[in-house]
């Protein structure tokens, strides 16, 4: 099942001084993200932020997907 990141992440200046994060709550996306890294497994996270759903994690990967496919010109 595909997850677009679009419909789970958000950006606003007011918010985390527009860090990533999840719509509708403060947990930013970098957080997720380094759970993750870290070896936490989906249901860690979850019961860690019990408000998160499956489908927001995964989109917080497409979401660094997205980012490391960004091209920089040298």
């Amino acid at each position: 099942m595909m997850v677009d990141w679009k419909d789970h992440i958000a950006s606003d200046p007011e918010i985390l001084r527009g860090r990533p994060r999840i719509k509708g709550t403060r947990i930013p996306v970098s957080l997720v993200l380094g759970y993750l890294a870290a070896g936490q497994t989906a249901e860690e996270i979850i019961a860690e932020f019990p408000d998160l759903t499956r489908d927001q994690i995964a989109a917080c990967l497409d979401y660094a997907r997205d980012l490391a496919e960004f091209a920089v010109e040298a």
